[in-house]
């Protein structure tokens, strides 16, 4: 007669797949953490103007000691020399530069854009205020593109940079947690960036009164912001998989928010950040936004071809996401199909 043997009793302990989760855990959020306090940290402790374009004007002599006087802020400034004070204000109301300084005979004229960046208009002042203290004379202040009385900080501007990115990061996500493929697909991302971007204009614009363009050119910027995340989100999950989600998600939120220069300018943040920051979506579509609400859509071509581009790549890598899919698909039969074959 046989005797069964006993069954071994099992070690406790965390099993192999449940440790690796563990350690998963416990170095991803704090790498996760790291990158979040480098990306808005770093940039916050290290504002500073690095070749922020500011313009000169007035006697070729007087123009010629003041950008020796601004050369001593080493690297500070971009200097743009204009023939008189009328052409400056051109370049304020351009975009052009952030600033201008206008040597006249009662002394110097500061011209600032308030609307462009109230932090920058604040720093020219006061550096041009002290610079025209050491010689005896007072600096005169004209805010030429002077910011919206209900947002003369910015706060509300700065502040819509967050929203849009979860609005589109939430879209893309959505679509691809819903299974929406191909034109559906597509067509629900513009649908939602177009519905985000009458919304925002409608708060921010009618409600809020914090912007002051055109309403409906304000709503595209908002709505072709909101469609570049969106779309980039749902591309490269359509490539990817689902990692693709986070993939854009933690680039948008923790590099393009950190680095969008919204609360400042870009210019003002240090290197690569500005620069990086211009070319996603948070940047491009806060730059965007502040040329059609307060500078008549001057210097808006650069940033709308850098919310296109990623719009369009986006929803392009959707459709060619579909193509392959269905191709995998169609190359590999069903289990139903190949029962018969494997019956006879």
């Amino acid at each position: 007669m046989s005797t069964a043997t006993a069954p071994s009793p099992r070690l406790s302990g965390p099993s192999g797949p449940s440790a690796r989760r563990v350690i998963a855990v416990v170095v991803l959020v704090p790498l996760l953490a790291a990158l979040a306090l480098w990306a808005f940290a770093w940039p916050a402790a290290r504002t500073a103007p690095r070749d922020l374009p500011l313009g000169v004007a007035g006697p070729a002599a007087a123009v010629t000691q003041m950008e020796k006087e601004l050369a001593a802020h080493q690297g500070a400034f971009e200097i743009h020399r204009y023939a008189d004070e009328a052409e400056a204000r051109a370049a304020v109301e351009g975009r052009t530069v952030y600033g201008a300084v206008v040597a006249t005979p009662r002394g110097p004229e500061l011209l600032t854009a308030s609307a462009a960046s109230p932090v920058v208009a604040q720093l020219l002042q006061q550096a041009v205020t002290r610079q025209a203290a050491t010689h005896g004379a007072e600096a005169r202040v004209v805010d030429v593109v002077a910011a919206p009385a209900k947002d003369p900080r910015g706060a509300a501007l700065g502040a819509s940079v967050l929203p849009l990115a979860l609005s589109g990061i939430a879209a893309g996500a959505a679509v691809t947690v819903l299974g929406l493929r191909g034109v559906r697909a597509a067509t629900a991302l513009v649908g939602a960036a177009a519905l985000v971007g009458l919304a925002g204009a409608g708060i921010a614009h009618s409600w809020l009164g914090v912007l002051a363009g055109d309403w409906w050119a304000e709503a595209g910027t908002l709505a072709l912001s909101t469609l570049a995340v969106s779309a980039g989100v749902a591309g490269c999950a359509a490539l990817l998989g689902p990692a693709g989600i986070g993939l854009v998600a933690l680039t948008v939120m923790f590099i393009g928010n950190a680095f969008s220069g919204a609360a400042s300018a870009p210019q003002m943040l240090p290197e690569p950040a500005g620069a990086i920051g211009r070319w996603l979506p948070p940047g491009a579509g806060t730059t965007m936004l502040r040329s059609v609400s307060f500078f008549d859509g001057a210097a808006a071509t650069g940033p709308a071809l850098t919310l296109t581009w990623w719009a369009v790549l986006g929803i392009g890598a959707v459709l060619v996401g579909d193509l392959l899919r269905n191709r995998t698909e169609h190359r590999t039969p069903a289990a139903g199909e190949r029962e018969p074959v494997l019956a006879s």
